[in-house]
């Protein structure tokens, strides 16, 4: 039997907080969501000035980052090199703006964020992340 790691609201709370920072620090507005190994939601905070369709947007980002355990922009840079095919895969965005949450070469939950620059939102992100 194999055992893993799994995100408690503790860890949640420190990924939020820090893409939050990270987003407020270069006056960004976007939401930012938190999922775990399954993509299944754990937390979602839209900042204000925000559209309230990033929210579905970062959820759908998170979800994919977590089910395909890699960053989404390896989607997006796929379907942008000609593979348009991509784009109809289920269950997966090709927006980059995910990344996974990897704890001991396992995934164990993602980020995703939306309302900005793809390389914005990858950005926020990112900040979340690192602060594991």
């Amino acid at each position: 039997m194999l055992s893993k790691a799994v995100l408690t609201q503790r860890e949640v709370g420190r990924i939020l907080a820090a893409a939050r920072d990270e987003a407020l620090r270069n006056q960004w507005a976007v939401s930012i969501v938190v999922v775990d190994d399954g993509g299944h939601p754990l937390a979602l905070e839209r900042l204000d000035g925000c559209a309230p369709a990033s929210a579905y947007i970062a959820t759908e980002k998170a979800r994919s980052a977590a089910l395909g355990r890699r960053e989404t922009k390896g989607y997006e840079d796929m379907v942008n090199g000609g593979r348009t095919a991509f784009v109809t895969a289920p269950l997966i965005t090709s927006l980059e703006g995910g990344v996974p949450v990897v704890l001991d070469g396992q995934v164990i939950g993602a980020v995703g964020v939306s309302g900005v620059k793809a390389g914005e939102d990858a950005q926020v992100a990112s900040a979340g992340v690192a602060a594991l």
